[in-house]
Order: C-alpha cells, then sequence, then structure tokens
C-alpha cells in the first residue's frame, strides 16, 4: 500500500500527484524542493537481497524512522507487506514490480536518457510492472528542455542536479536547449538569479537560473496537465532536441501504453498543430471506431453526401454546412471529411474528439494526412453500404482523396463542386444531384443519432441491442432514450457527445449481449464516489471517461470511470468511479 502518494488528475500517461512528506509537494516535481540536501542525502539507504538476482534498495524517508536492517528486510521478505514511513526502492526495467513502496527509482536514468528508444522502453516497460498509484522517479536527468516529455512519458519525480551540474560548468538552460554563458550578451530570463547585470553573473548565477527555469518548466507541465492539453505543448516542446522529438515518437508507437492512459472522452480543445497529431491515441481510437462500431441504419437506398469540414465546431452550426443542408433538404446521409480525424458522421459530430479539436488551416493537404483520410474514408465505404456517393467537396485535397479510394467501392460518385463548395453554381449542382431523393426526417435522424452513439461508445450492434425500441425525447443536441414503458434508458450528453445512462439503462446493459464493463466492489452502498479501496476487481478493458456499471453484495450502480480498470484494481487510494444513480439491492 502507497500511503504517501496520491493521483488527483491523468492527462494520458502524465498525472498530477500529491507526494505527503514533510509537507506535500503536486507532482510532477522536483523532489528536491521540499527536503533538505535533496538525491542520495534525503533518504538514508540500506541494501539486501530480494530473493532473486536483483539487489533491492529501501530508501525510507529519513524524517520518519527506519528501523534496524534486519527490521526493515524482515518486513519485506517474503510477501512485501506495507511499510510505515514514506519510502522508494531503486529498480531496472527488469526488476521492476511492486515492493510496498511509495515511489520507484529507476536506476541508470542518466544513462538511457538523450536515447530515445532506450529511454521509452525503459520508462513503459517499468511502469507497466509498477503498482499504478506509485511514483516514478528519474534522479539527474531532468532540464527545462526536456522535462515535459519525461512528463508525458509518466515520470512524476526529477531532481535538479543536472541543470544545476550544467550552471556550474556555464551552460545556460532554457526550454528550447543550453546556451554557453559565455556567449549570452543578454540573459532571456526575468527570474531572480537573472536580475543580476550580465557583468556580475556568474556560475553559481547560471546554476541558480537553471532550477529556476526547471521549476518554472515543470509548473506550466502541470498547468496543462490540469487542462488535458500536455500533449498539445509536446508535439512543439519536443522539437527543440534531436533526441525528444525521437523519443515522443517512439512513444507514440507503445498503443497500448498510451491507449490505456488515455480518456475516452473530454471537453477540452484539442489542437492539430503538426502532422504528429495523427498518432495521438484520440485521433486513432475516433477513426477505429468509426470505420469498424459505426452502422449506417440510412438503408442502401440513401445516397452518401460527402462534404468537407468546417472550422466551427459542431460542423452543423457552421455557415457553410447550413448553406449544404440547405441545397440537400436532408437527402443524403452527411458525412465530413477532415484532417486530423479522417471522416465524421454527422451522427457523431458531437463525439469527442470530432467538436473539441483545432487544426491549422492552410489551403493546402499533405501527403501523410491525404494518406491517413484516404485509409479512413475507404475502411468507412468497406462497412457501409450506400447506393451512390455525392462528392460535394474542394478540388483542392479533398477531391484527390476521394479520388484515392473510388476505385476500391462499388458505388459510383458524382463530384457536384466546381471551384468552391458554397459558390450559386456549386450548390445548385449539389441540389440537381439529390433532385427526386426522399427527405430524412428530424425523428429519423435523432433516433440514429442516438443509435450511432450507442454503437461508437458500447460497441458495434448496441444500438439496437442496448436501446432496442426506443422513443426520442427532447431537442437535439438534448436526447433522451426513453424504452416502450417510457422509462428513461439513457441521455445524449452535448459537452462531449457520448451516452449517460440511468439505473434502468444500465440493468438492460448487463442483460442485453452487448460487453459489459464492470466494477466489482465490497459490501456497502456507493454515494457519489467509488474510492480505489472500496474495489475488489475491474475489467482491464475500462477507459477513464467510461461508463461502468458498478455491482457488489448490496449495491447496483451506474457511473463514469476517473481511473482505468488495472489501475482501479491496484489503487489503495483515489476517486475510482464518479457514481451517477446507485440502488440498494
Amino acid at each position: 500500500m502507497t500511503d504517501y502518494f496520491e493521483v488527483h488528475e491523468r492527462d494520458a500517461a502524465a498525472r498530477l500527484g500529491e507526494l505527503r512528506l514533510a509537507e506535500s509537494v503536486t507532482t510532477p516535481a522536483l523532489v528536491d524542493d521540499v527536503l533538505e540536501d535533496a538525491g542520495s542525502e534525503w533518504f538514508q539507504s540500506q541494501d539486501f537481497p530480494t530473493g532473486d538476482d536483483s539487489q533491492l534498495t529501501v530508501l525510507p524517508y529519513r524524517g520518519f524512522p527506519s528501523g534496524t536492517r534486519e527490521e526493515v528486510q524482515e518486513s519485506f521478505a517474503p510477501d512485501y507487506p506495507d511499510v510505515e514511513y514514506p519510502s522508494a526502492a531503486v529498480v531496472t526495467p527488469r526488476t521492476a514490480r511492486d515492493y510496498g513502496a511509495d515511489a520507484y527509482v529507476l536506476s541508470n536514468a542518466p544513462g538511457f536518457v538523450g536515447h530515445a528508444s532506450a529511454f521509452a522502453n525503459a520508462v513503459v516497460e517499468a511502469k507497466e510492472r509498477l503498482p499504478a498509484d506509485s511514483a516514478l522517479y528519474l534522479s539527474g536527468v531532468a532540464t527545462p528542455a526536456n522535462a515535459a516529455v519525461l512528463a508525458y512519458a509518466g515520470v512524476d519525480l526529477l531532481d535538479g542536479h543536472r541543470a544545476a551540474v550544467y550552471g556550474t560548468q556555464g551552460k545556460y538552460l532554457t526550454t528550447d536547449g543550453e546556451h554557453e554563458l559565455a556567449d549570452l550578451d543578454d540573459l532571456p530570463c526575468a527570474c531572480p538569479a537573472c536580475q543580476r547585470p550580465r557583468e556580475e553573473f556568474g556560475r553559481e548565477d547560471c546554476k541558480e537560473h537553471n532550477r529556476n527555469a526547471l521549476r518554472a518548466e515543470l509548473a506550466r507541465v502541470r498547468t496543462r496537465i490540469r487542462q488535458g492539453r500536455l500533449r498539445d505543448y509536446v508535439e512543439g516542446q519536443a522539437r527543440h532536441e534531436a533526441w525528444l522529438t525521437a523519443a515522443f515518437r517512439e512513444l507514440d508507437q507503445e498503443w497500448g501504453y498510451l491507449e490505456e492512459r488515455t480518456p475516452v472522452q473530454r471537453d477540452n480543445l484539442l489542437l492539430a498543430a503538426s502532422e504528429d497529431t495523427l498518432r495521438r491515441v484520440e485521433i486513432q481510437r475516433f477513426a477505429d471506431r468509426v470505420t469498424s462500431r459505426y452502422v449506417n441504419r440510412y438503408g442502401d437506398d440513401r445516397p452518401l453526401l460527402l462534404v468537407p469540414c468546417s472550422a466551427r465546431k459542431p460542423y452543423s452550426d457552421s455557415q457553410s454546412h447550413r448553406q449544404f443542408q440547405d441545397a440537400a433538404k436532408y437527402r443524403a446521409h452527411v458525412v465530413s471529411m477532415t484532417s486530423p480525424i479522417g471522416v465524421v458522421p454527422q451522427d457523431l459530430e458531437l463525439t469527442y474528439p470530432a467538436q473539441h479539436y483545432d487544426s491549422v488551416v492552410t489551403g493546402r493537404w499533405s501527403e501523410d494526412e491525404k494518406e491517413f483520410v484516404a485509409r479512413v474514408l475507404r475502411r468507412y465505404l468497406e462497412n457501409t453500404d450506400y447506393p451512390r456517393i455525392i462528392a460535394h467537396v474542394p478540388p483542392e485535397g479533398y477531391r484527390d482523396i476521394v479520388e484515392r479510394v473510388e476505385d476500391d467501392i462499388d458505388a459510383p460518385v458524382e463530384y457536384t463542386v466546381e471551384d468552391h463548395p458554397t459558390t450559386g453554381e456549386s450548390l445548385a449542382n449539389l441540389r440537381d444531384a439529390l433532385s427526386g431523393e426522399d427527405q430524412i426526417w428530424v425523428s429519423e435522424r435523432e433516433e440514429r443519432t442516438l443509435r450511432a452513439v450507442a454503437d461508437y461508445q458500447f460497441g458495434r450492434g448496441a444500438g439496437d441491442d442496448l436501446l432496442g425500441d426506443i422513443t426520442v425525447q427532447g431537442r437535439y443536441p438534448k436526447l433522451q432514450a426513453l424504452d416502450a414503458e417510457g422509462d428513461q434508458l439513457a441521455a445524449l450528453v452535448p459537452q462531449y457527445g457520448l451516452l449517460s445512462l440511468t439505473l434502468h439503462g444500465a440493468r438492460r446493459w448487463v442483460d442485453s449481449d452487448v460487453e459489459t464493463k464492470t466494477v466489482e466492489i465490497d459490501d456497502f452502498v456507493p454515494r457519489g464516489s467509488v474510492l480505489a479501496p472500496g474495489i475488489v476487481n475491474a475489467d482491464h478493458d475500462i477507459r477513464v471517461g467510461d461508463e461502468v456499471v458498478v455491482q457488489g453484495p448490496s449495491a447496483f450502480a451506474v457511473g463514469k470511470a476517473e481511473m482505468s480498470g488495472r489501475e482501479m484494481a491496484e489503487s489503495t487510494r483515489g476517486i475510482a468511479v464518479d457514481v451517477r444513480h446507485s440502488a440498494e439491492r
């Protein structure tokens, strides 16, 4: 059990935690900011065999009694029970496991920091083996330039050793790298150390500045984590050093590691500022679900209308999309094409991240963007049936993408744009192309929106199996699904475009063939939240933001996951589920 470290917020692998020592510190943080004589003098080190070929170093915080060597060894062997003071264990990626410590120091960190593949492999391997609610500490590696990437990888604790050493060597550190102090005519910083006249600024001042710059960068990182936008920052920050760019991209290849830790819903901005955005978990997950789970319920007699995206979100609120619908008269199923999302059926235009992203618009598509969107469009069309396709898209970029997939599909494609989609001539072409088609009525669109969201959220076919025969109540986007008896099953949440279930809906979920995400709890009735200590077990495919059913000997409840399933099962502190409705059995 870790009594002195607790995770409060998550942004993929990055975390805001609370380390309780002589005073509490919010991580990611410098441990030497709260402890006198940081580093090796922070702890009283005691080594003893662990029963295998490795050595475990128990490092009790010296403000608490550690006991004798024999007492410490006995307390950890053979089953490693709880310790009664803040402690850390020094591990390698290979020997990492649960030793009952609050923090784990990854040995030889300076040896792999600077080498992208080795760094990513070491951190990921260690984190996969360590308890979810323990802190990871990398010593002697942090600089203002690399701190954001370290936190993005999942590192919680750092120290100022490297920054201080660089200062004594006359290396002035900033978030964009290091500079020789002798080469600086001006000091590009306003920290207290840099207030001295340039001619009086020496190496001790440089050392103080470097640590100040590192503290400031970690404060910036913590703010980004709170905002759920660390990834946006890292995409730019990583480019200041080649190995950081490589490490960032190596981490993107660790799909399982990042996907498990990335929420399925948020209501904050996702900035698509570079082609690296195409590899984001949120982007890849959306594309995968749309192409594998989406069911075209408009029938094989309704055409598909492909349109460009808009800067305004959701798309249907934009002026251009209103013009498209005025011309189309709702006589086709509308799907938007966009980078970096891929394709967005109108039924899912609210669903994260479809209404939450902002992209850099230049009017030109890169080859990577074209290939990604074409691949998603091809997969989408392979899994849906349309009698014909109306491509109301600009010639630049969009048309090229449609033409790339045209030979791979059976449905004929008709292009209706001469120069720009909103010109009178183009809109007239669109109107003519859909003349004679039956209109899709509002009630039909709203019902199919709820079913499409259910498919996306719970799995292909959930829109029928889970919802069954429904009546739609409310006005888009605030829709509710009612069963044949008039009992509410679910409501669409406009902020992130997913369904929240009632108890009635949760019971139907359990009774249906749709795979359920279940959290098992002890014998109590939850009110408001379920804390991690009360959890017996949890499905490992649960992600932060998922709808979950909570079941125990005395209770049945439904709510939203605040931890991944693995974290729920392993953690000893923190909120695991935000309970929406609960009932006593």
